[in-house]
């Protein structure tokens, strides 16, 4: 099941949004924020590759019941264009893992969760991000769950720096990717059999922008933030010499 979850323009926008990435990464800016979560620099490419890339693919989990299904529609939600695919002969709905917004962010996250030792703190803004996010979460026909583009990286930002500046990069990405995930997707699956969606991607249109954005904006900004008061801490007092 191959299809990008977003329309052209969007898509276009998403592939400048990546070019700017890379100028970041020349600069060291982005270097430092994906440092601050334990990711080389090698790796950071790949991995923000991939997840763009793999946005392309739906692997499917599960069937719900017949229904009647929309095909071959774009659907606009909060400004944004959702790709709804066609199908022919598909009285049905097909539940799926979107592998750039799901299935990536979930390995990675957990292997973060274990680097670095956040199980109750990781715990607790998971489920902080994950009830604001479903709150926010809006059934949409023809497309399944849909959440406003900005509000799980903005959430994200202002529950790990509540919880933790120290670890505040690799819990922003934990705490946005699979927030959203559960709180978008996963606490929804019962919605969805009376929307018409062809295809309920996990991690997929209605909310994979908002994952990578996540991925991204909230690691950078989070480590950012602890780069600078990092800074501001070794003050004038850190450059005395002499007597007291």
């Amino acid at each position: 099941m191959h299809y990008f979850p977003l329309a052209l323009p969007f898509l276009l926008i998403l592939a400048f949004a990546f070019i700017f990435l890379l100028a970041l990464i020349e600069l060291g800016i982005l270097e430092y924020a994906y440092a601050r979560i334990g990711i080389g620099r090698r790796h950071m490419f790949a991995l923000l590759v991939l997840s763009l890339l793999g946005s392309y693919i739906n692997i499917p989990v599960w069937e719900l019941p017949a229904r009647e299904v929309v095909s071959d529609q774009h659907v606009t939600f909060y400004g944004m264009r959702y790709v709804i695919p066609l199908v022919v002969d598909w009285p049905r709905t097909v539940i799926a893992a979107n592998l750039g917004g799901a299935v990536l962010p979930t390995i990675l996250s957990i292997y973060l969760l274990i680097k670095n030792k956040l199980y109750l703190r990781g715990l607790l803004s998971v489920t902080i991000v994950a009830a604001i996010v479903n709150s926010m979460a809006h059934p949409v026909r023809g497309l399944g769950i849909a959440v406003p583009i900005f509000i799980p990286p903005l959430v994200t930002i202002a529950v790990v720096l509540l919880l933790s500046r120290e670890h505040a990069a690799p819990l922003a990405y934990i705490a946005g990717s699979l927030g959203t995930l559960i709180g978008a997707d996963l606490l929804n699956l019962g919605k969805i059999q009376g929307l018409g969606a062809p295809v309920a991607s996990i991690g997929g249109a209605g909310t994979f922008d908002g994952i990578f954005l996540t991925g991204i904006l909230s690691v950078l900004l989070a480590s950012l933030l602890t780069r600078k008061k990092s800074v501001e801490g070794s003050g004038p007092e850190g450059h005395r010499t002499g007597a007291p």
